[in-house]
């Protein structure tokens, strides 16, 4: 790996600024899905994911300019989770209400883990369903999060220290 670079790190008084959560209530569920800055300055994703209503999702996401990514950067994301597998995405400027481009990822309970996601294995998700023919431009990332949609209802807490671009040579 030649260099790395922070895109996301929570120790700034305006670190939550450029983040929001979308949960299933856009579509009439019921899960609540929150975010706030804890005093370890890291971002916890947390809340109850209900299946109600046909729901079973509930994210945090940033977006805004151009996170300058590459087919061979490898995106490393420092969490602590509660054991699910959540799912990482990346959104494409020129459709920010389109595609997300995702790849999934299991947690340890209470654990903190380096998680590796290389960008070439991102695939275009909308709505759930895949398209695998539908291939993400790295160049055109404007925004990035984390999504919890595992068909388990009940509470989950995602603990985010840090997210980094790994160049490679």
């Amino acid at each position: 790996m030649a260099d790395e670079r922070i895109l996301f790190s929570f120790d700034k008084p305006d670190s939550a600024q450029p983040w929001q959560t979308v949960n299933d209530g856009v579509m009439g569920g019921r899960s609540d899905g929150r975010f706030k800055i804890n005093d370890d300055k890291n971002m916890e994703f947390f809340g109850t994911l209900s299946l109600e209503n046909n729901g079973g999702f509930a994210s945090v996401r940033a977006r805004g300019g151009n996170l300058t990514l590459q087919k061979d950067d490898v995106i490393v994301v420092r969490v602590k989770g509660d054991g699910r597998e959540y799912k990482f995405n990346v959104y494409d400027q020129t459709n920010l209400n389109g595609f997300s481009y995702r790849q999934s990822f299991k947690t340890k309970k209470n654990e903190w883990i380096e998680v590796e996601l290389p960008v070439r294995n991102f695939v275009a998700t909308w709505r759930g369903r895949v398209f695998p023919n539908q291939k993400l431009d790295p160049s055109n990332v404007a925004g990035l999060g984390f999504l919890l949609g595992d068909k388990k209802a009940g509470p989950f807490k995602l603990e985010v220290e840090w997210i980094k671009v790994k160049k490679t040579e």
